[in-house]
């Protein structure tokens, strides 16, 4: 009897490992994801330039409207995560995209600042709920495939982030601020496309609940979490800094060729986030790391040096490389934090991505007082330091192999 049992529970073991990839629900998962990132770290960016027109702003205020959106949806996210790890909440994830997409909406409506920021804040708000919820459900949805999917994830709300820049250049700025009311119905649409989901991952939900083993093994590395999160800190500074600063620095062109050339930078880094998760399976991901921090090092530093048709091309091969460790850097701090995967995710792409929105504001005082040459020259040095710092992360490759 007692063999009986051992081969019945050898079994499941086996079914658990071949899991498969649910296709419908990784996409669901990452079309919720493009739509919640157009508008809160693809837009808000974006639309500081107008924000800043609009309230007769100077730099240090506007960058004020960029804190807000990454305070209330990013740094809020660890704690959120640890919240979701001890409860997940499957309407949270419906929930917390319809308040991104409803609050960049009512800034439309906005009489003064404070109401501006109070809606950024409701927006930032959805963005943080939506998150850890839906990087829980990516990884219960993945099966064994972490990596595509967590890759499949990330493009969505990369491509959001690529294309809100677009849709400010070639929509907003010609409809005016009140076009944001147009993502109203957007917004409920969004109910129809996350709620058709939630019946599979309310029942998945339950099922983690009961089997605990859903959870990587492990246990958890604080040092190597705390590194990993000051390498993708100044991954995001630099994403940040040019998305929000080109416009200001490029001052001889127009707000659409600007946001233009934003789209450019960020678009490649969709690209390069899925290319990065494909390579990353052949190279490790501390390696993948280093080098591209290390391959932007260059990039970074000719930018500001550079024109013409020229700063286009070495702007698409900074973002390429700089944003290709986006969805690996998710994947590696979850191996960091194994009984923790809300929380990880929290941190790899809530906190980090949030202190770019916190180096926006050190960056547009020092714009006000030292120009915006300034920022883009400490902007050039980013990825090195990135890179000297990733050196010392735990060598993941070498952990397969004694696991295997």
């Amino acid at each position: 009897m007692r063999g009986m049992q051992v081969m019945e529970n050898a079994s499941k073991v086996i079914v658990k490992e071949k899991e498969p990839l649910y296709r419908r629900g990784i996409f669901t998962f990452s079309s919720a994801h493009f739509l919640n990132d157009l508008v809160t770290t693809g837009m808000v960016p974006a639309l500081v330039v107008l924000y800043k027109n609009e309230f007769h702003l100077n730099f240090t205020q506007s960058s004020l409207i960029v804190l807000m959106c990454y305070l209330t949806s990013s740094i809020s996210q660890p704690f959120l995560g640890m919240l979701a790890d001890r409860k997940p909440r499957a309407w949270l994830f419906p929930f917390g995209l319809f308040c991104s997409i409803m609050g960049i909406a009512l800034t439309a409506l906005a009489p003064s600042l404070p109401w501006l920021l109070l809606f950024i804040s409701i927006s930032g708000l959805g963005s943080g709920v939506f998150h850890p919820e839906a990087s829980r459900a990516i990884h219960l949805a993945s099966g064994t495939k972490k990596g595509l999917a967590q890759a499949i994830f990330q493009v969505g709300g990369n491509s959001g982030q690529a294309l809100g820049p677009l849709i400010v250049s070639l929509f907003i700025i010609h409809s005016g601020i009140h076009g944001l009311l147009w993502f109203i119905p957007v917004a409920f649409l969004s109910l129809g496309l996350t709620g058709q989901i939630l019946p599979w991952l309310s029942q998945k939900l339950e099922f983690v609940k009961a089997d605990n083993n859903k959870q990587l093994k492990g246990n958890n590395n604080y040092l190597g979490a705390t590194l990993l999160s000051c390498v993708i800190i100044l991954r995001s500074w630099c994403q940040i800094g040019v998305v929000v600063f080109l416009p200001f620095y490029l001052h001889n062109l127009s707000i659409q060729q600007s946001e233009m050339l934003s789209f450019v930078f960020v678009g490649a880094g969709a690209l390069g986030t899925f290319f990065g998760g494909v390579l990353a399976d052949k190279l490790g991901m501390k390696r993948l790391l280093v080098s591209s921090m290390l391959i932007a090092t260059p990039f970074a530093i000719i930018f500001p040096h550079v024109h013409g048709l020229l700063s286009v091309l070495v702007l698409l091969l900074f973002g390429f490389s700089v944003l290709s460790t986006f969805s690996i850097s998710v994947i590696f701090m979850q191996h960091m934090l194994p009984k923790n995967i809300a929380l990880a995710s929290g941190l790899s792409i809530g906190f980090g991505v949030g202190a770019g929105g916190i180096g926006s504001v050190f960056m547009g005082g020092i714009s006000d007082i030292f120009g915006v040459t300034t920022v883009y020259t400490i902007l050039s040095i980013l990825p090195l330091v990135g890179a000297l710092i990733a050196v010392f992360l735990p060598n993941d490759r070498k952990e397969e192999n004694q696991v295997a």
